[in-house]
């Protein structure tokens, strides 16, 4: 028996890729991805913490001290190196996927999860914490749907799209599992 058959027989085979979470801060991708990898059996990673312990410095220092430019850097030297390693969930930041060479290599290694959410909901979720780089200045709302018109062509490009919504955040693994099991039923 395979290990996803064994961690999620009701879903049927999923495909034994890393799983990668793209989409809008405030989405869900740590929290379903959490959830998500739990049912699986497999590891979970956070690109922004994997980020945050091979700077030493919080996301919000490397923006403030060093830019946005040399964050994506970072990104995705640490994207690439996660990717290499085994099967895993890993939930990217919010930009991460709209940068070209890391959606090609998740493209190219993985299967791309894109968690969608309405804004209403992302400003809620965003504004719980005050650790949002690109949503301290300006109005939040207005970032975030900026934002998410430059990104969305981006996202769009993952290999799956899923609506997170309110409530248990198992109910978004579910349907993320069903998907990957059409997939996995395609291969």
């Amino acid at each position: 028996m395979s290990d996803s058959a064994a961690s999620a027989p009701k879903y049927g085979e999923i495909p034994q890729k890393t799983i990668v979470l793209v989409g809008m801060m405030g989405v869900g991708k740590t929290t379903v991805g959490r959830k998500l990898a739990d049912m699986l059996d497999i590891p979970f990673f956070d690109a922004d913490h994997e980020i945050e312990k091979a700077a030493n410095m919080s996301v919000s220092d490397i923006f403030s001290e060093l830019g946005e430019a040399s964050f994506r850097q970072g990104e995705r030297r640490v994207i690439r190196r996660l990717l290499k390693g085994p099967r895993h969930v890993l939930a990217t930041g919010g930009g991460a996927f709209a940068d070209e060479k890391t959606r090609t290599l998740v493209k190219e290694t993985a299967i791309s999860v894109w968690l969608q959410a309405e804004i209403d909901v992302i400003l809620r979720r965003t504004g719980k914490r005050d650790t949002r780089p690109l949503l301290r200045q300006g109005d939040p709302r207005e970032t975030l749907s900026r934002l998410l018109k430059q990104r969305e062509q981006f996202y769009a490009q993952a290999d799956i799209a899923i609506v997170s919504k309110d409530g248990p955040h198992k109910l978004t693994a579910d349907r993320i599992l069903d998907e990957l099991a059409k997939l996995g039923q395609q291969d």
